[in-house]
C-alpha cells in the first residue's frame, strides 16, 4: 500500500450495529465488517442500550482485526482512523470512540471524529459520486429529516419531524402487529402480501405548507385499529395494516419530500439531485415512490445500496475520508455525544426532541 494514498479505518458503535471498514481516498471500499446484535435484542422488541454497549465492548476489538485482514494491510498503512462521536446511545458511541483514540494514539495517525448523521449524509458521495450541493431526506429509527448539503460540514435543515422519527414509527407499528425485530423490514415483508387501500389512516402533515413530518398521530391509528381486530385477527388482516400503514407513512413522506424538492430547485437552479439515507432507505416501496417523485420533477434520485443505508463502517470511514481531504482532524480530548444536530443553527422543534 502506497503511503501517498489516503486510507481510513471506520469505526461504528452508535446503537446496534457493531462495524469497521477500510476505504481508501478514492472510494475504494477494501473492507465493511458489519455484526447486527439483531438475535440479542429480539426479545424485548427493540434495542436495550445497556445490551447493545456490552455488545460493542466484547466484538469491537474483533471486528477491526477483521476488517484489516480483509483489506489486507496493516495499521502502518492507515491515514487515519475515524468513529462515529455522535449522537446515539452514550455507552456505544463511547465504545468506538475510545477504540479510536487507542488507534490514533498508538499508530500515532490523525482521530477523526464523525457525526453518524453526517456519515449518512455523505454515503452518497461514496457510491454514486454525487457532487454538491444536493438535498438529502434522512430516514432512520432516530430520525426524519430533510436537508440542504452543501458542502462536508454545512448542511441546512429544511424540516424535521414534530414528534417521531418515521423509523420509529416503523418499529413500533411491527410491535404492535408482532411482526418481529427489527420492525422495518418485518412490516415491509407483511405489506408485500396486504392490501395497501384496506385501511382509511391519515397522511400526517401532507398538504400543509413546509417541509416538516408527523408520525405519532398514524402510530396511534394503527394501534386502535389493532385493538379493535382482537386477539383472533388473521395474518392477512395483520398484512393489510402494515400495507395501509407503509402506504401512508410514504406518502407522507414523498407529499413533504416534494415541498423540500421545490424549495430546493428555487434556490439552486443547477442542484440536480435527492439523496436518501438512513436505514428506511432501504424499504423499496420507498424508493419507487420517490423515484417517481424525481421523474415527475425532472431531477436524479440517488440511494446508496441497502447495506450502505443502514448502519456500516464504510460510510464512518468515508466521512472521514472527506474530512482527512480537508485536513479536519480531533484531539484526543474530543467528547462523546449523545445528541449532535446536522444544523445546530436550526430553530428547536415541538416534541421532537433530540429527534429534531
Amino acid at each position: 500500500m502506497s503511503k501517498k494514498q489516503i486510507v481510513v479505518l471506520g469505526l461504528e458503535s452508535s446503537c446496534d450495529e457493531t462495524a469497521a471498514s477500510v476505504v481508501t481516498g478514492d472510494g475504494a471500499i477494501l473492507s465493511n465488517v458489519v455484526l447486527s446484535q439483531t438475535d440479542a435484542h429480539a426479545p424485548f422488541g427493540g434495542v436495550v442500550p445497556e445490551i447493545a454497549a456490552r455488545a460493542h465492548i466484547v466484538q469491537m476489538d474483533r471486528l477491526i482485526a477483521q476488517a484489516m485482514t480483509d483489506a489486507n494491510i496493516d495499521f502502518s498503512d492507515l491515514s487515519a482512523v475515524a468513529a462515529t462521536a455522535g449522537p446515539g446511545l452514550i455507552g456505544g458511541v463511547l465504545v468506538g470512540l475510545m477504540t479510536a483514540k487507542a488507534i490514533a494514539a498508538v499508530a500515532d495517525i490523525p482521530l477523526i471524529g464523525i457525526n453518524h448523521l453526517e456519515g449518512h449524509a455523505l454515503t452518497a458521495r461514496l457510491t454514486e459520486k454525487t457532487t454538491f450541493p444536493y438535498l438529502l431526506l434522512l430516514v432512520s429509527g432516530g430520525h426524519s429529516q430533510l436537508l440542504v448539503v452543501e458542502a462536508v460540514g454545512k448542511y441546512r435543515r429544511l424540516g424535521t419531524t414534530i414528534d417521531d422519527a418515521v423509523g420509529e414509527a416503523f418499529d413500533k407499528t411491527a410491535k404492535m402487529l408482532e411482526l418481529g425485530f427489527p420492525g422495518g423490514p418485518a412490516v415491509e415483508r407483511a405489506a408485500l402480501s396486504g392490501d395497501p387501500k384496506k385501511y382509511a389512516l391519515p397522511r400526517p402533515m401532507k398538504g400543509r405548507e413546509g417541509c416538516n413530518f408527523s408520525f405519532s398521530g398514524l402510530k396511534t391509528a394503527v394501534r386502535q385499529l389493532r385493538e379493535k381486530m382482537g386477539p383472533n385477527a388473521t395474518s392477512q388482516e395483520i398484512s393489510d395494516l402494515a400495507a395501509s400503514f407503509q402506504q401512508a407513512a410514504i406518502d407522507s413522506l414523498v407529499n413533504r419530500t416534494q415541498h423540500a424538492v421545490d424549495i430546493f430547485k428555487d434556490e439552486f437552479p443547477d442542484g440536480d439531485t435527492l439523496v436518501v439515507a438512513g436505514g428506511v432507505a432501504a424499504n423499496q416501496y420507498l424508493k419507487l415512490e420517490l423515484t417517481k417523485l424525481t421523474q415527475f420533477c425532472k431531477i436524479k434520485l440517488a440511494v446508496p445500496p441497502p447495506a450502505l443505508c443502514t448502519d456500516n463502517g464504510a460510510m464512518i470511514a468515508w466521512a472521514g475520508v472527506e474530512k482527512y481531504k480537508l485536513g479536519q482532524f480531533d484531539s484526543l480530548a474530543l467528547a462523546a455525544r449523545a445528541r449532535w444536530p446536522l444544523d445546530p443553527n436550526a430553530e428547536p422543534a415541538p416534541y421532537a426532541g433530540y429527534k429534531a
